[in-house]
């Protein structure tokens, strides 16, 4: 079954701004906030919700999760394209962020990701890999995400 090419990136921070970065297990060295497609018949933020307990064992609905008001349109990787259908080669990524009250240890699913660390946003943003996820974190950094 191919995957919908609309997603949800979700920025796991404090309120000191310390962000949740997990590596992938497809990719060492490329790590990156959680991120997932959605279901068919899930809304955007039922699907932030699943990704968030599936790649970190966390519930986000006993945090607070807000979405940013903004997405992003990005061409897939070309290791990625097979999941999708044959002529789609671009994503929608709706951007969200999830608030804990501190940094918190996380249960990752092995087949997906490999570490995590928490690191001051702007160590995070350089450290992503994606351009997406990397703009996202540096608006936390700057405050210029909706409160």
């Amino acid at each position: 079954m191919y995957k919908i090419p609309i997603s949800v990136l979700v920025v796991i921070h404090t309120p000191d701004k310390q962000v949740l970065l997990l590596e992938r297990a497809d990719h060492p060295g490329w790590w990156q906030s959680v991120t997932g497609s959605q279901n068919p018949g899930e809304s955007l933020l039922d699907t932030a919700v699943r990704e968030v307990r599936e790649e970190t064992g966390l519930d986000a609905a006993a945090y607070r999760l807000t979405e940013w008001g903004y997405s992003n349109e990005y061409e897939i990787y070309e290791c990625y394209r097979h999941r999708y259908p044959p002529a789609v080669t671009h994503n929608t990524e709706h951007v969200f962020g999830l608030e804990l009250p501190e940094p918190l240890p996380v249960s990752l699913a092995p087949r997906e990701h490999l570490s995590y660390q928490w690191l001051p946003a702007e160590q995070a943003a350089e450290k992503c890999f994606s351009p997406s996820n990397e703009e996202a974190v540096r608006k936390l950094a700057k405050g210029e995400i909706p409160g």
